[in-house]
């Protein structure tokens, strides 16, 4: 009954019925397809899984992460403004919340510069560090990029972040602060109709500074460029998301005794764990529908690698060194796997072992900036030595060999001697030099 279920699942949302019945139809049909892709990648695991090993890291991290964000602000005079945003994230434990940031509080303000050795502080410094690599992990993992930034990239941006980042929140923080305590604000507060408004407005707004913290994951931490409006919707969907899991975990955690007679003194953490958890879950989720917005081609494969032909991977592989070549001929011009997937209209997953069997042959080379070059002089890199890398290279036959039948053997030499000669000694710069006289010549 499942495969027939999931048939009519399949049915009614990839179909074009819903489509053919008017605006509301559309409509229907295309929040059905996001639904769709959201669910099944949640149930698929991938999610989840990388929720659960974020928690593990959130757990090894919070202190040096914490300690760091204090010691900038302690610079500013301004570090114990933090707390109320401390307690605004724990706020679904309750109490237990109240608890768990003044523990946090405390081990951090015992931190003390002086007190830290070399080894300590190249540990902690490595330890925050370390926490948003494995985000970019997780959301490279959604985003499909199978490159993550270069080392010098990690270390300069991650080092930007975490000091920039927590100025940022007690400056937004001390903005809502002062304009609630302006004399004109209570002035207008006081008025009947229009004080409960701005009240109401006061209260969510613990709310637009989450789903702003989301936005900016979602442009920075993801190494692909990703538009302003996917990132907006997606911090959205995260931040009605994260508030309306942090109303129910808190009624759940308020309610629920049976928790405390069962873990006792370990209730407390296990809330904690648990609400982690759902936050981190949440966050990649609002990513997820980021990517689909971005990319609604992969709304219906999700996650399944697409599989080229060996005559598409061998145009593939002639398109990018082409461009690659083209590209090294203007210093003004650079190749990166986003350009060059948008160019070609071919999924960076799919570009990406092309690319790596031309680098193992020494026909590409991608630079600290993450540009493509090529590996050579674009003069001596013949047309065959491109085609022979992804007609040759990722073969994993047997260790003696396969035995071909003698007609066979000799068919496929004489293909290999065909396609020699279509190519013959052409390099990669003749090809350019063709194409481009033969653009010109059309214009």
């Amino acid at each position: 009954m499942i495969p027939k279920l999931q048939a009519k699942i399949d049915h009614l949302v990839w179909s074009r019925e819903l489509e053919s019945k008017g605006q509301a139809g559309r409509a229907t049909a295309v929040a059905l397809q996001y639904l769709y892709a959201l669910l099944r990648d949640i149930f698929a695991g991938e999610l989840t899984l990388r929720a659960m090993s974020l928690v593990y890291t959130t757990l090894l991290s919070v202190v040096p992460l914490v300690a760091f964000s204090f010691s900038v602000l302690k610079g500013l005079g301004v570090h114990n403004r933090l707390r109320p945003y401390l307690y605004e994230v724990l706020a679904p434990l309750g109490d237990q919340g109240i608890r768990i940031t003044e523990e946090v509080i405390n081990v951090v303000e015992n931190v003390e510069g002086g007190v830290l050795g070399g080894l300590s502080l190249a540990f902690f410094v490595f330890t925050a560090i370390s926490m948003v690599q494995k985000v970019e992990g997780a959301f490279n993992h959604v985003w499909h990029v199978s490159q993550p930034r270069s080392i010098a990239r990690r270390f300069s941006e991650y080092t930007v972040v975490l000091l920039i980042s927590p100025v940022v929140v007690v400056v937004a923080l001390g903005m809502i602060a002062s304009i609630r305590s302006t004399a004109v604000v209570q002035t207008i507060l006081s008025h009947e109709s229009i004080g409960p408004l701005l009240l109401s407005i006061g209260e969510i707004a613990p709310f637009l500074l989450i789903t702003g913290v989301f936005i900016f994951l979602y442009l920075f931490v993801p190494n692909t460029r990703v538009s302003f409006k996917a990132a907006a919707i997606g911090g959205l969907l995260g931040g009605v998301l994260w508030a309306t899991l942090g109303a129910i975990f808190a009624n759940f955690v308020a309610y629920t005794t049976t928790k405390q007679l069962i873990y006792s003194s370990f209730a407390v953490a296990i809330s904690a764990l648990i609400w982690l958890y759902l936050s981190w879950l949440v966050l990649l989720i609002g990513a997820q529908l980021s990517f689909y917005l971005q990319h609604p081609e992969y709304l219906r494969i999700g996650r399944r690698e697409p599989r080229l032909s060996n005559s598409m991977r061998e145009c593939l592989a002639l398109n990018i060194m082409y461009l690659v070549a083209k590209a090294f001929r203007e210093p003004s011009r650079s190749v990166t796997f986003d350009r060059m997937s948008d160019q070609l209209k071919v999924p960076a997953i799919a570009l990406t072992p092309v690319v790596n069997h031309l680098e193992d042959a020494g026909l590409l080379l991608t630079t600290e900036k993450e540009s493509l070059i090529p590996g050579r002089d674009i003069s001596r890199i013949r047309l065959s030595d491109i085609l022979q890398v992804v007609r040759r290279r990722g073969n994993t036959g047997s260790y003696r060999g396969p035995r071909w039948l003698p007609g066979i053997d000799q068919l496929g030499k004489q293909v290999e001697e065909a396609v020699e000669g279509v190519v013959g000694n052409r390099t990669l710069a003749e090809l350019v030099d063709e194409l481009d006289s033969g653009s010109k010549q059309a214009t």
